[in-house]
């Protein structure tokens, strides 16, 4: 894998060459080497299993270029790539390619340049898992695995279903998932900044899904940590146990509950519905359900949302964003008020100069411009990973969500008396376009009904589906968590140090089962 120091290199020598290119007015060079290692967990009690399967990975590198160029036409924007070449040939093949694809962009202003801020996160990856050997990462998947089975051979309540601890295994125990370590090093310079910009991150994270198919009861688990010695059999343990805790469990039927939202639900709900709505680019487009209410009230005073991708110790930190500027904290939510959006450098320039901008925000973009910073231009491909052949997006980093009064889960329960605890859905997405605020979702595991106060059953996975509207949501919370964990969904890029969150009002309504659909004498 490319280190750094040769990504550092092969940019400043790139600029060199683009600087003497007649053609070229500006121009932007990005270039990035990742891995991505990864082991699966795959254990079945009554079918030959290996447990922890062999380790596989990828490693992919090259040079993106952004070039704004001089033609008869006027000034024209293109991008062109190279990959597995950060030579000077590489980088001729990429403007070559950036020349043949461009075109007149009337909302273009300039590529990014300092705005103000310094950069505060270097040396923050650990060395491990950048040099990570395949024992390690095999090893990583058996300590997950391990607190797995050892939850559910030590199990009273899978003992007493089972007749004898032997007979554990005729349950029909599946344990399901893959442990992954991501690799990232990347350079970034440009024409109008003061300097070539390198970073280097790692991250390494499990996820686990677990069952008691006899009992058609499943239970979920995961981890994320920066630092491989932070690294330990949590996942596995959680997993099982909420399998376990599972079993039994019960219907309810289509009503308004009281619902408390757990960290997978929340994360599911903002990766899907907030974290979109709060992007420059939404408000540009008037596809965000808060146009207008920039510096206004969208959610319970209650409650705390802000990225952060400059906190030391966190999953998504990173020192310098896709475009080579520092990241840092920019507030979304505070006390319910929507106060930042989440931007990069052309989303702030075009909305900043959209003449309807002040319509579409309710302020003048001018006068809040420290709502507008960009913080959060990012080329994350796919399954993570700096990508060198894409340009910057939006994405957030570290999402952390936080309460005025911090509640402990007991307190929560007691808060909510008679409702649902909803601990994971899948399948989240707005119905109606974004900007109407509809939702639907299924509940799929790790959820449980509440009465008077505390958790009396396990509800039944893939009976109920949520489908309500955001603004509901966040306008009906009564209570925010103490507990924070970093939570990822798949194949999203940013990390939410999520909290359970209480609502007063949310619409459940339930999924006919298949006995339940059979006609009379069927």
């Amino acid at each position: 894998m490319m280190t750094t120091a040769q990504l550092k290199k092969a940019v400043e020598e790139a600029l060199s060459y683009l600087r003497t290119v007649p053609d070229v007015k500006e121009a932007e060079v990005f270039a990035s080497a990742n891995g991505n290692l990864l082991t699966r967990l795959n254990y079945t009690s009554h079918i030959p299993s290996n447990g922890v399967e062999e380790p596989k990975s990828t490693e992919a590198y090259g040079v993106g270029i952004q070039a704004v160029f001089r033609t008869e036409d006027g000034l024209k924007v293109g991008f062109g790539s190279e990959p597995s070449d950060v030579r000077l040939e590489g980088v001729k093949r990429a403007l070559d390619k950036a020349r043949q694809g461009a075109v007149i962009d009337p909302e273009f202003r300039a590529l990014p340049g300092p705005t103000g801020e310094k950069r505060s996160l270097r040396r923050y990856h650990d060395p491990r898992l950048m040099k990570i050997r395949d024992e390690d990462l095999v090893d990583a998947g058996w300590r997950i695995m391990n607190g797995a089975l050892r939850t559910f051979a030590t199990s009273e309540r899978l003992r007493e279903l089972a007749g004898s601890e032997a007979g554990i295994v005729r349950l029909g125990l599946i344990l399901g998932g893959d442990v992954t370590i991501l690799q990232e090093r990347a350079a970034v310079g440009s024409f109008n900044l003061p300097r070539v910009e390198a970073d280097e991150s790692t991250l390494i994270m499990a996820f686990i899904t677990a069952m008691v198919e006899a009992r058609d009861s499943k239970g979920s688990g995961w981890q994320t940590a920066t630092r491989l010695d932070e690294f330990t059999e949590q996942a596995g343990v959680e997993a099982a146990q909420s399998a376990i805790n599972a079993i039994g469990g019960r219907r309810v039927k289509t009503g308004e509950y009281r619902v408390i939202f757990g960290k997978q639900p929340v994360t599911d709900l903002l990766n899907n519905l907030v974290l979109p709505s709060v992007q420059a680019g939404s408000f540009y487009s008037s596809s965000s359900p808060f146009m207008g209410k920039l510096g206004q009230q969208v959610a319970s005073e209650q409650l705390i949302i802000y990225d952060h991708g400059a906190a030391k110790g966190l999953m998504g930190s990173k020192g310098i964003t896709c475009e080579g500027l520092p990241t840092g904290r920019t507030d979304l939510i505070k006390n319910g008020v929507l106060v930042g959006l989440l931007s990069n450098h052309y989303e702030t320039q075009r909305l900043v100069n959209d003449p309807q901008a002040k319509e579409k925000l309710g302020v003048d973009p001018l006068d809040h411009g420290s709502a507008l910073v960009p913080r959060n231009g990012f080329r994350f491909g796919r399954g993570g990973g700096r990508a060198f052949d894409m340009q910057p997006g939006v994405a957030p980093t570290n999402v952390i969500i936080e309460g005025q009064e911090p509640a402990e889960l007991d307190e929560l329960v007691r808060r909510v008396g008679d409702g649902l605890l909803i601990g994971r859905i899948w399948y989240t997405y707005p119905i109606n376009g974004l900007r109407a605020g509809d939702f639907t979702c299924t509940v799929v595991g790790d959820s449980y009904i509440i009465r008077d106060g505390k958790i009396v059953a396990p509800l039944k996975p893939n009976t109920v589906r949520i489908n309500d509207n955001i603004h509901n949501v966040l306008n009906n919370v009564i209570g925010v968590g103490r507990d924070r964990k970093g939570t990822l969904v798949w194949a999203a890029d940013e990390v939410i140090y999520a909290t359970e969150v209480a609502v007063s009002r949310v619409r459940v309504d339930e999924i006919a089962g298949f006995m339940d659909t059979l006609m009379p004498g069927g």
